[in-house]
């Protein structure tokens, strides 16, 4: 790692650089190193959104939820484009919810489905949080929603509104 940051110029030793120099580490396998450098970068950035938000996606990577934890609240925090913004939703949605804390990963994904309504992504992984809160029904009839919405199966799409009626009402039984 020292070796590559020494090669790079001058001009990009600050935070876009290090970032570049992260990058260049991961795309070598070189995870924790790349870890270690964004780690420095985001103390040396905290108001960077994307330096905290590549911290916080290096650390889920390498299986390191809880402390990719403040890494995705400072990013989002600190403004991000839309792109990443609606990936650290994502991302601070799912990792809450790996860590068993249900009710913060269920507030994030609705914070993101306010920014982002047509997000299908934070939909799916509020159908995993909605079972882990027990509310099984939800999860399903969501889930549903987003196959008939999303899928290009010419069987399901034939059966899309059907779908989206019974995803409504799963409990009920048709009398004849």
């Amino acid at each position: 790692m020292a070796e590559f940051l020494g090669d790079l110029g001058d001009h990009e030793q600050g935070e876009a650089g290090g970032d570049a120099a992260a990058d260049h580490l991961r795309r070598a396998g070189q995870h924790q190193a790349a870890c270690n450098l964004l780690v420095e970068l985001a103390t040396a950035h905290p108001g960077s959104g994307t330096v905290q938000y590549a911290t916080a996606c290096i650390h889920d990577f390498l299986g390191l939820e809880a402390q990719a934890v403040p890494y995705y609240l400072a990013a989002i925090a600190a403004g991000l484009d839309d792109e990443e913004l609606r990936g650290a939703y994502l991302g601070l949605g799912s990792t809450y919810r790996t860590l068993g804390r249900y009710a913060e990963s269920e507030q994030t994904l609705l914070a993101g489905l306010v920014r982002f309504p047509d997000a299908v992504e934070l939909q799916v992984f509020l159908a995993m949080t909605s079972y882990n809160l027990g509310r099984h029904h939800d999860a399903v009839a969501n889930l549903l929603r987003v196959i008939a919405e999303t899928s290009a199966d010419p069987a399901v799409h034939g059966y899309a509104r059907a779908i989206r009626l019974y995803a409504d009402d799963l409990d009920r039984i048709w009398d004849e």
